[in-house]
């Protein structure tokens, strides 16, 4: 069995205790991180050798920053794609175990209209160019992360609320709609799971205690690897922790 785990951190240096403990208890042989907000320099690589992970990273000053935890060394990292030229380090693969990892920390866009919003879908276009290259040259794909994107309406506390707005519009689901139709399936939805199912909560608002949230991170799979999952959920224990980050682990399981 390899259990794959996806965690927006907000912080792994707030947050390293919290990965810790989640790792000790959870034992994922993956886990995909986001928004680590740490210079390369200081990346706690100590921490997790002891805590039996290897790491690959790609990370920035206070913001973004991506890394990929395994028990097996990770292979053949690449943090830049072709015809992106990004200084915001928000894609990171690697291949472990046989299985091609892609972390991708996915561009928030702040508002549909805006620049940023733009920016986000030409990032999402050559994403999704540059996935079509990795899905022909490996048969085992994984690719997680914060997709900052709901796939659909069974995703969204209140979609009428959200109808249109950032996370929820029709061209980010498009969006996220070609990169599934290059052969990868959210995993979440091959099982039956509990209605409301959130794993981002804004901070603000008390939205957490209200179980009023967003499913923004997923775990997405190539053909082969779908036939092997047996699991896919959404962990919401480290999110009722002291100063956690406002995101869940999202988890899949394959039986490989």
């Amino acid at each position: 069995m390899m259990k794959i785990a996806s965690w927006n951190v907000n912080s792994l240096n707030v947050r390293l205790p919290h990965v810790l403990a989640w790792c000790d208890d959870s034992r994922p042989d993956v886990l995909a991180l986001q928004e680590t907000k740490l210079t390369d320099d200081r990346f706690p690589v100590a921490e997790l050798e002891e805590a039996g992970y290897q790491s690959v990273f790609s990370g920035q000053k206070t913001y973004n920053g991506v890394a990929i935890l395994s028990r097996e060394e990770a292979k053949d990292p690449v943090t830049d794609i072709p015809g992106l030229d990004d200084p915001q380090r928000r894609i990171l693969a690697a291949t472990v175990g046989g299985v091609r990892i892609v972390d991708l920390y996915v561009v928030n866009g702040s508002e549909v209209g805006s620049e940023k919003f733009e920016y986000k879908l030409h990032w999402l276009e050559r994403v999704t160019a540059w996935l079509a290259g990795e899905m022909e040259q490996h048969e085992n794909v994984v690719v997680l992360g914060d997709f900052n994107i709901a796939p659909d309406d069974r995703d969204v506390y209140d979609p009428e609320a959200w109808n249109g707005k950032i996370l929820c519009s029709k061209q980010e689901r498009d969006a996220l709609g070609r990169i599934l139709d290059l052969g990868l399936t959210d995993t979440f939805r091959l099982f039956e799971q509990e209605e409301r199912t959130w794993s981002w909560w804004d901070y603000r608002m008390n939205m957490f205690r209200r179980k009023l949230g967003l499913r923004i991170d997923l775990v997405l799979a190539s053909a082969a690897m779908t036939e092997r999952c047996t699991a896919s959920y959404i962990d919401i224990e480290p999110r009722r922790q002291e100063r956690p980050s406002d995101h869940a682990p999202a988890i899949a399981e394959f039986d490989l």
